[in-house]
């Protein structure tokens, strides 16, 4: 099966061609834009293909990351997705940024558990635990700050993501929110098309709200 992975949850820009029969990244592109996905990615996607010497006729299925992240990344990206798999016929599936996270930290830690957690600003933190398999062990959520320092204090295994000097203020190194696209392309793979189309995993909603107040009447 040949895959097409796109991420745009982060400040990255990326898409990958991945064979999961061989389990080879075929060919991949990645941009850090901060912003401006909408308008990069469609070239992001030529460069993917075009390194792995193929079309987008010949992708057969669509995989995406779905957040937390980015509001407006992570709508460009599944809207993506979603045309991309309505235009070839093929299955799109939605790929969570924490479980990106978590797969790449095991990568590292083999047969460890791992506690995906990124700092979500606000005094809250985006966080799930997944086992040393992989296996989900809770569901996404947003804690706040001393909610997921309680919860992660009872928690052995490694802890990935920018939330990670909040959680343990000894950790050393650089710990940032990477969603390689390798890994979305691989766990996209591996998901199951069942649970239907991707959609945007949002734990709080967006920063911008409509005024009150200053509706205007409508004239009849």
């Amino acid at each position: 099966m040949i895959v097409l992975a796109l991420d745009t949850a982060g400040v990255d820009c990326a898409a990958a061609v991945y064979d999961s029969g061989r389990n080879t990244v075929l060919g991949e592109a990645s941009d850090m834009i901060g912003k401006g996905h909408a308008e990069h990615l469609i070239g992001i996607v030529d460069r993917a293909l075009d390194q792995a010497d193929m079309e987008l006729s010949d992708i057969d299925r669509i995989a995406v990351t779905i957040g937390p992240g980015s509001f407006t990344g992570i709508r460009v990206g599944v809207a993506a997705a979603r045309g991309f798999a309505l235009s070839l016929n093929v299955p799109a599936v939605g790929v969570t940024t924490l479980e990106v996270m978590a797969s790449a930290q095991r990568e590292k830690t083999p047969h460890r558990p791992v506690l995906a957690a990124m700092d979500a600003k606000r005094d809250e933190i985006y966080l799930q635990s997944f086992s040393s398999d992989g296996s989900p062990l809770d569901t996404p959520r947003a804690l706040s700050v001393a909610q997921a320092q309680a919860f992660a204090e009872g928690f052995d295994g490694e802890i990935a993501g920018s939330a990670t000097a909040l959680l343990k203020p000894d950790a050393g190194g650089d710990h940032t929110n990477t969603f390689p696209i390798s890994v979305v392309a691989r766990l996209g793979a591996a998901a199951s098309p069942d649970a239907g189309k991707p959609k945007p995993l949002y734990l709080r909603g967006p920063d911008a709200k409509p005024q009150a107040g200053y509706a205007i009447a409508r004239r009849v």
